[in-house]
């Protein structure tokens, strides 16, 4: 039986429908393995409490939740090539917190650069608006996420989201 140009344009549509939803998985899987991105809110326990409990605050628990929104932006930003709270997509802070199902107040700290995280969190407390943030009352949660930007790279795009 021949094939049809409806069916070879069908097929061309499923392959690339194919095709699409695998590369958002693996761009995930760049950010997501041990190590890498999402999970470095296990390493920054130290550094974020000792902030905290230094500055007469209580500490902070690490949150999947603002892990993954914190994940999202650093990855936004590795593909982007550049630092923005916005997204190319128009996605800003708040739209991302609601989209995540963030509730409460919520703020995000974002650096790129070649640093370790203790490097990285002396940068943030040395920028008022940036210490503003990790010092503020309210905030009971955090997540923290790294991109490379570019894959072997140690380049990071880094983004932290705090919560209530």
């Amino acid at each position: 039986m021949p094939i049809t140009n409806f069916e070879i344009s069908r097929r061309r549509f499923i392959s690339f429908a194919a095709v699409a939803t695998l590369l958002p998985m693996a761009a995930c899987q760049t950010i997501g393995s041990a190590g890498n991105g999402i999970g470095a809110s296990g390493s920054a326990n130290a550094n974020i409490n000792n902030i905290r409990t230094g500055n007469g605050l209580s500490g902070l628990v690490s949150d999947s939740t603002l892990e993954r929104a914190a994940g999202q932006q650093a990855a936004y930003m590795a593909k982007a090539g550049r630092m923005l709270h916005t997204t190319g997509w128009g996605k800003s802070f708040e739209a991302r917190v609601k989209d995540n199902e963030i509730h409460g107040a919520a703020a995000e700290n974002i650096a790129m650069g070649r640093m370790d995280i203790d490097r990285l969190f002396a940068m943030w407390m040395a920028s008022p608006p940036h210490r503003r943030n990790m010092l503020d009352a309210r905030f009971k949660r955090y997540g923290l996420a790294y991109a490379e930007a570019k894959l072997g790279s140690d380049e990071r795009y880094w983004a932290l989201v705090l919560a209530s």
